[in-house]
Formats: structure tokens, C-alpha cells, sequence
């Protein structure tokens, strides 16, 4: 089970596709508050093992608990509700709406929202304010500010996987899992991002799980980190640690 630290735990989790074993028995304590990373090389079960946090695949065994709830086999809308927001190596943002719009569109609990309520400014009018707020402290945050009103087709790659964190936080996110956010974006940029993201999780305490490739220009800014291989963790620790251990050079040299 969890401690008061962790705000994600994965146990036992099992997950074969036909006759091959994507995850076997696999067992991973992410801390609240830090950036996780998972590496390894292809087909060592690093996707398979976020898309059965988020719901998109459910494992044929073994448990996953989440700030204190057991979401085994949750639906994604419903791991979604709890906090766990996922992203993919493409962001997809609204191409038509602007930078600011949006987050604005994830943000949740507008009354505004509500048909009745529509009708009524006093009902909504005060909640609106407020997202509009917070949407542009998450721009200051990001440094995309100076583009708020901006349609999103303006966006560099590494922008909109900016944006795509911003939308995650606007929906009440208190864990992103994140699949190759370095992905598809020059080295400069990629140490941009990953600026961004250290500065959300000591800023709003944010907490990440990342799959990425790109090791040396992610290990920087990396907490802590689990290594697979044929869909087991075969090392843990500090991203030094982990690196230099001979199971997890081998899995890079045989894969």
C-alpha cells in the first residue's frame, strides 16, 4: 500500500497482449511532488504501463492506487476526474481558439456552463473571473503571456506541449503523466520545457511521470527514476545511480 508520500502506486500490475507479456509483476512508488522518469528501451513496457494508470488499458492483474484511492480498472474519464491527466508525444490543442481560450476550455466547474445558470450573469460571472485569472498566471508561468491571445497555430512544438500542461493544471491535475514531452523538439527548446515543469512542481506541486528517450537532456531536471526492460523494473533510484547500473546498460546495449 501507499505511504503519506506517495501519491501513485503500482502493484503486482500484469499486462499480456495475447501471447506477449508487456507487464510482468510490475511495482513502481511515485513520490508526491517530484519528477519520476521512465526509461527504456522500445517495447520494455514504459507506454503500456501510463496507459494502465490513465485507464486506457486495464492490467489482468494486480493494483494501482492514486492519492489514497484504489482506480484499478478505472475508465480514463473517471481517472481524469481524480487528478491523473495524460499527455501524448503529439499535442493536439485547439487549433481555432487562442492560447488563453484554450486552457480556459478545461478549466472545470464553470457554472456558466450549466444551461440554467447560463441565463443568470451573477450565477457565473464571478467563477469566470476567476478561471481567466488563474489561466494567466499559468501564461506567466510558461512564459507564453505575450502570446495570449494568440490562436494556437502559432505555436512552436514545444509550446504546445507547454500548453498542454497549462490545460492539465487548468482541469485540476495533480499528476501528469507525460509520454516523450522532448520528443520532436530541438535541445534548447526541450530544456525549455523541462524548465517549465521544474518550476510547476515547486511552484503548484505538481508531481510527473514521464516516459522519454532523450536522456541526457532530461536527467537534469529528473527526481528519481525507474528503469525497465521486457516489462519489469529492473532498476530504481537516482538518475546517476540508475545509469551506471549493469542490468540497465546491458537492457540499452541488447535492445
Amino acid at each position: 500500500m501507499k505511504t503519506m508520500e506517495e501519491i501513485l502506486t503500482a502493484e503486482g500490475v500484469r499486462k499480456t497482449f495475447g501471447g506477449l507479456v508487456a507487464l510482468d509483476d510490475v511495482n513502481i512508488n511515485v513520490k508526491k511532488g517530484l519528477i519520476t522518469m521512465l526509461i527504456g528501451p522500445n517495447g520494455s513496457g514504459k507506454t503500456t504501463l501510463i496507459n494502465c494508470v490513465a485507464g486506457f488499458y486495464k492490467p489482468d492483474r494486480g493494483k494501482v492506487w492514486f492519492d489514497g484511492k484504489e482506480i484499478t480498472r478505472w475508465p480514463p474519464h473517471k481517472v481524469y476526474e481524480a487528478g491523473i491527466v495524460r499527455t501524448f508525444q503529439i499535442p493536439q490543442p485547439f487549433q481555432k481558439l487562442t492560447i488563453l481560450e484554450n486552457l480556459l476550455a478545461a478549466y472545470r466547474g464553470n457554472p456558466g456552463e450549466s444551461f440554467l445558470k447560463a441565463l443568470f450573469r451573477k450565477a457565473w460571472v464571478g467563477e469566470e473571473e476567476k478561471a481567466v485569472e488563474m489561466a494567466l498566471k499559468l501564461l506567466t508561468l510558461l512564459n507564453l503571456d505575450h502570446m495570449w491571445n494568440r490562436p494556437a497555430t502559432h505555436l512552436s512544438g514545444g509550446q504546445m506541449k507547454l500548453v498542454e500542461a497549462g490545460r492539465a493544471i487548468m482541469s485540476g491535475a495533480k499528476m501528469l503523466l507525460m509520454d516523450e514531452p522532448a520528443s520532436g523538439i530541438y535541445p534548447k527548446l526541450a530544456h525549455e520545457v523541462f524548465s517549465h515543469l521544474t518550476e510547476m512542481k515547486k511552484k503548484l506541486g505538481v508531481t510527473f511521470l514521464i516516459v522519454e528517450h532523450r536522456l541526457q537532456l532530461v536527467l537534469p531536471y529528473v527526481d528519481y527514476v525507474y528503469a525497465m526492460s521486457t516489462g519489469r523494473i529492473i532498476s530504481e533510484g537516482n538518475p546517476k545511480r540508475v545509469l551506471s547500473d549493469p542490468a540497465v546498460v546491458d537492457s540499452y546495449l541488447g535492445g
